[in-house]
């Protein structure tokens, strides 16, 4: 399904996206540690990579990628990720889940989603 606007909340740091059955909103961050790049997901099951410290990322530019999905350009640097209409959907569909999931993961692994902050793990 492919949204019918695309609108970026620089302040807000979120990306509107509106369908038929609604706008919904993600915000940079969920888009940031949900990118589809292999960067993130890693090339197979199981290698995918934790993202940390993203909570302050923000968008600075969007890109069409044919008729099919977005690239979107993180201001961390981060652009290899393309994020197909489905994929986006799935991402709204699935929003409250994902992102549970996401600050489990993070919890488990004992880390944070502040840059400035970084939680050292050591054995006295």
């Amino acid at each position: 399904m492919t949204p019918s606007k695309i609108h970026l909340h620089k302040a807000s740091r979120e990306l509107e996206l509106d369908y038929e059955d609604g706008s919904f909103r993600l915000s940079c961050e969920f888009l940031r540690v949900h990118s589809p790049s292999a960067e993130v997901k890693g090339h197979g099951p199981g290698q995918e990579v934790l993202q940390v410290g993203k909570k302050n990322v923000a968008i600075t530019d969007i890109k069409p990628a044919g008729n099919y999905a977005l690239q979107l350009i993180f201001d961390d640097g981060h652009n290899s990720g393309i994020y197909s209409w489905t994929y986006l959907r799935e991402l709204v569909d699935n929003q409250d889940s994902l992102w549970q999931t996401y600050l489990d993961r993070l919890h488990a692994a004992g880390a944070t989603r502040d840059p400035d902050t970084q939680v050292l793990h050591f054995d006295p």
